[in-house]
């Protein structure tokens, strides 16, 4: 007799224990998960290496766009405050350590925003409304010594960096053409909306402080600017969580730490802006 048998195959051997959907939501949720740290890795790699590309490249980025905001007011009162705007920030470079090469353009707008930006190339843009609320020319210096820390610390480029890295990574996933990618390299004047991180905020608050130190022997007024926006009614704002830029409160108690451990010349002077950069 034979050792051999045909046994019989056991029920339900092809169907899985768990549920076909909870399955392929695990299937998805793995790619989701796979995709997205690809994109950030790729975006960190690119914020790292765009750094190495030299200033001279980056101005020249701008160098054949057309940007509207970037444009000087042509009338005498404009060209008089951007002239001030501009010999002020050149005196705050001679007390940062810039990379030979780097140099900053100051532009003023008549807008009523309460706000300051620094973009490729070193342009840095200064609004009407910061203007008027400021009352020194310290808390003045101290916004403009924080623009060019996002400058000479490279923020700028490194966010156009990751913000191409990751149009590239979604456009190449999506199948999008190529129509899509062209739009967002032309689409510069987008330059406006660039955001810091958190982290990129406090270094570049940092360095303000001490460029301010060592321009006026000081920081009084320093806090100025964070004082009035925290004055302000808050609306919609985000909680700190969420919100790239650190909490005024804490942005306000670094700065106060940082005139009590340098308190400067006793009785310290503060200089006031001109009467004309005041008017609208």
């Amino acid at each position: 007799m034979s050792d051999y048998e045909n046994r019989p195959v056991p029920e339900g051997i092809n169907i899985s224990p768990s549920h076909p959907l909870k399955e392929f939501g695990l299937l998805l949720g793995g790619i989701s998960a796979v995709l997205l740290t690809g994109v950030l890795l790729l975006s960190l790699l690119a914020g790292h290496l765009v750094r190495y590309v030299p200033f001279a490249q980056e101005k020249a980025l701008l160098s054949g766009v057309d940007i509207g905001w970037l444009k000087d007011d042509q009338n005498t009162a404009s060209q008089q405050k951007q002239r001030y705007l501009q010999a002020l920030a050149e005196r705050l470079a001679t007390n940062m350590q810039l990379p030979p090469g780097m140099s900053f353009s100051l532009h003023y707008s008549p807008d009523t925003t309460v706000n300051a930006m620094a973009t490729l190339g070193g342009h840095i843009v200064v609004y009407q409304g910061l203007l008027a609320t400021l009352p020194s020319e310290n808390a003045l210096s101290m916004v403009l010594a924080h623009e060019m820390a996002h400058v000479r610390q490279r923020h700028p480029i490194v966010a156009v960096g990751r913000g191409f890295a990751v149009m590239l990574a979604l456009s190449s996933l999506a199948g999008v053409g190529d129509g899509a990618m062209q739009q967002w390299v032309g689409n510069m004047g987008m330059l406006s909306m660039l955001s810091f991180s958190r982290a990129q905020e406090e270094e570049a608050d940092a360095e303000a402080l001490q460029t301010v130190l060592r321009t006026y022997g000081h920081v009084g007024d320093a806090a100025a600017f964070f004082e009035y926006i925290a004055g302000r009614p808050q609306s919609l704002e985000a909680p700190a969580i969420f919100n790239t830029h650190p909490d005024h409160a804490a942005r306000i108690a670094r700065i106060q730490q940082f005139a009590q451990a340098h308190p400067g010349a006793a009785g310290q002077v503060l200089t006031p802006l001109p009467a004309f950069l005041k008017k609208p």
